[in-house]
């Protein structure tokens, strides 16, 4: 049962991609996006392709966990991502995976243009993680 993530941004979406049992998550690739339909048909494939069972959307709440226009517009972006894949879709704070994708990336000795296409990547592969964990009772309360 693999579970993709979606790191949804106004340019890219960084995409990460479950192992079959669910419990370790992958980066995947970067998608940049085109029109709605073009970006909705490129993950309805992507779904056929690795049999995906459940899709992830990183929800970006503000710091004091609010949801303002970026999460609702994350949300709604879901919402077209169930209707086109048949797939449940889950929500996950996706708040602060961004800087520890960057962060790791310059520990890594990324240069910047590098680092660009990484960190949607990377910050999809560690919501996914944190959201494998706590499925399987090992994350924050679990």
């Amino acid at each position: 049962m693999r579970i993709l993530a979606i790191d949804p941004g106004s340019v890219r979406l960084g995409l990460a991609l479950s192992d079959p049992s669910g419990t370790i998550a992958q980066p995947l690739s970067v998608l940049s996006r085109r029109s709605e339909a073009e970006d909705l048909k490129a993950l309805v494939d992507l779904v056929a392709r690795h049999d995906i069972a459940a899709i992830v959307i990183g929800l970006p709440r503000t710091m004091n966990g609010r949801l303002e226009t970026a999460a609702q517009e994350a949300q709604a972006f879901g919402a077209r991502v169930a209707q086109a894949t048949g797939r449940p879709v889950a929500y996950w704070d996706e708040r602060l995976t961004t800087v520890a994708a960057e962060r790791y990336l310059i520990e890594q000795g990324k240069r910047r243009s590098k680092r660009r296409q990484e960190v949607d990547r990377m910050a999809a592969t560690l919501l996914l993680q944190g959201y494998l964990d706590y499925q399987r009772g090992r994350g924050p309360g679990g």
